[in-house]
């Protein structure tokens, strides 16, 4: 144990560091043609993004951290918009650089995701062929160099895991080498099933994220995730109301029992009223005791990212020394406020979410 650390939550956290948050995952960029589907679009946004840096790019952005990111980068156009935007977020690269050969890669990911509106359902689709990210291993980075700073947090996610056999390797490694350094670790399940129907499905998934999951603290991720990542016995998912904590905090005491290093166990409730208006909730199992935000009604703008913002606001939280239920709140606030901006980060000040956590309202700010 680091002596100067902070012991809260059942957590130890380093009271400063070269850098408060270190994202393995991998950068991608997402077109975005808002609420006309991509059949009929003729014109999109694009947007830097990737579940891990989402995280890192929040953490800098309306929490002023200090935070990094470790991804794969190809040298070539689309690298380059990619790592204009991680700088624009002020977030530090660690990369893996690739040459591209000009025709088939390899690439830096695209995703394709509209909206939706009303009763019509956002799609999400992917391009994800010879993607760079895929081929990171162990061994690709100097992790001793990274860290050699100090690290207060490393965070990973599940869609990473989901790109090769090498990706999750290299999670394990990363989160080895964090723990070494004193840092909490933690990881978001994320499971996605299109992801994972490539290279073997559920039955290849479980076993991956069980060896993961036995390296985390801080462990992110709905009553969905916990059954189909973890295989964590629950109730058939839809059955209950999205707003229904009881599953998920019952399925907690399952997730505990097999992993009895994880402190904290979070995640947030949404109820899709349509693809524009959705009710948002949070709860979290902190050292024991379980903790729940308010539920509010959010008007959506543009849903992508939201439970990264939980997690950036959540984090947060814990890495100030916030009480338990606070950071919970500032996950909460965070992340519904994320959904009222384009793209998938924040476009959120700290005071903004501070004043949302302690009950604001959306008055005129004079």
């Amino acid at each position: 144990m680091n002596l100067s650390a902070m012991t809260k939550y059942g957590l130890d956290i380093q009271p400063r560091a070269a850098l408060d948050f270190v994202a393995l995952g991998a950068l991608n960029h997402r077109l975005d043609p808002g609420v006309i589907p991509f059949r009929k679009a003729t014109e999109c946004h694009i947007y830097v993004s990737g579940a891990e840096f989402n995280v890192a790019a929040n953490l800098a952005d309306c929490f002023r951290l200090k935070t990094g990111i470790v991804s794969a980068m190809v040298d070539y156009p689309i690298g380059d918009l990619i790592a204009e935007g991680v700088r624009a977020k002020g977030v530090t690269p660690f990369y893996k650089l690739f040459a591209h050969d000009g025709v088939r890669g390899p690439n830096m990911a695209t995703v394709y995701s509209d909206h939706g509106y009303g009763v019509r359902a956002p799609v999400v689709f992917y391009n994800r062929a010879n993607e760079a990210a895929a081929e990171l291993k162990p061994g690709d980075f100097d992790w001793s160099e990274i860290f050699h700073g100090g690290v207060r947090w490393f965070h990973s996610g599940g869609i990473f895991a989901a790109l090769s056999a090498t990706t999750s390797e290299l999670i394990i490694e990363g989160m080895k080498a964090a723990k070494a350094a004193g840092a909490v670790v933690s990881f978001d399940l994320n499971y996605r099933q299109k992801l994972w129907n490539i290279w073997g499905g559920h039955e290849r998934a479980v076993p991956i994220f069980r060896r993961i999951v036995e390296n985390v603290d801080v462990l992110v991720g709905n009553e969905e995730d916990l059954q189909k990542a973890l295989g964590i016995p629950g109730p058939e998912v839809g059955r209950m109301s999205g707003l229904d904590s009881r599953a998920f905090v019952a399925m907690i005491e399952g997730v505990l029992a097999r992993f009895p290093q994880i402190k904290v166990v979070a995640t947030t409730l949404r109820e899709v009223v349509s693809s524009s208006r959705h009710r948002w909730g949070a709860v979290a199992s902190i050292d024991g005791e379980t903790y729940t935000a308010p539920t509010c009604d959010l008007d959506v703008i543009d849903r992508v990212g939201g439970g990264d913002g939980f997690a950036s606001g959540l984090f947060y939280g814990l890495l100030a020394g916030e009480e338990p239920l606070e950071a919970v709140r500032l996950g909460w606030a965070h992340g519904a406020l994320l959904t009222t901006f384009p793209g998938d980060t924040t476009m959120a000040t700290l005071p903004q979410v501070r004043d949302l956590a302690r009950g604001g309202s959306a008055r005129v700010q004079r």
